[in-house]
């Protein structure tokens, strides 16, 4: 995979950076603003994020950190109690299980502290490379990661940045693809972009300021155009 151009990567995340604002933030943004960028509350809250509505995420993060603000309070709890309390996020047995453990594991393997590594964060029950590397720019401040979720594989293929089938092929082809001062703002502008704009189905091309020079790879049939 070869390099974008860096001027166009700069036009497109400029352009977005300043396009979205006043549009609703991801989930995970709020949570990291809410709880102060704490480590262990972007962790789960990212856990409970996966395929689940921003507004259901944050009321049940909320929820969850009200009865029990640390590894060792929320490994104490049930799963039964982890599931009423995250009820209604997508997977919730699952995902009360998860948390369970991953608290556990804090507790017992890293002192009630969330590792600052990916390697070691990765080994945590239920966390893949999407949740690390979003703790890892959010929580920790790094500029080496990007995180890449359904939004950002889309768009990056759609513009043709990167030609890829898998999330995680999409994270590597985009490490070499652009330059690292955009690595640690790729998920937040382009899952906002993809929210509200450049949707998974029927994309709103019409409402789009990167349409001029978007490929629009893939793109079958678009939404129609906002009313002004």
């Amino acid at each position: 995979m070869r390099r974008v151009s860096p001027k166009i990567v700069e036009r497109v995340m400029r352009t977005l950076g300043h396009s979205i604002e006043g549009m609703e933030l991801p989930a995970i943004e709020k949570i990291s603003s809410d709880q102060q960028a704490d480590p262990f509350r972007i962790l789960i809250g990212t856990l409970l994020s996966a395929r689940t509505q921003d507004a259901t995420t944050h009321a049940a993060s909320t929820r969850l950190f009200r009865a029990a603000c640390t590894p060792t309070a929320m490994a104490a709890l049930t799963v039964d109690e982890i599931e009423q309390l995250i009820y209604p996020v997508g997977f919730y047995r699952n995902k009360a299980k998860f948390v369970k453990a991953t608290c556990a594991a804090l507790d017992t393997r890293f002192g009630g502290t969330v590792p600052r590594t990916l390697a070691e964060m990765v080994t945590l029950p239920g966390v893949g490379r999407k949740t690390a590397n979003l703790v890892m720019i959010r929580a920790f401040h790094s500029n080496k990661n990007i995180c890449v979720d359904t939004h950002v594989h889309r768009i990056a293929n759609r513009m043709g940045w990167v030609t890829t089938r898998e999330p995680h092929q999409t994270e590597l082809a985009l490490y070499r693809a652009t330059e690292e001062r955009w690595w640690p703002y790729l998920n937040r502008y382009l899952v906002t972009w993809g929210q509200n704009v450049c949707r998974p189905v029927y994309p709103k091309c019409g409402d789009c300021v990167l349409a001029p020079g978007c490929p629009r790879l893939g793109v079958e049939k678009v939404g129609r155009r906002s009313r002004v």
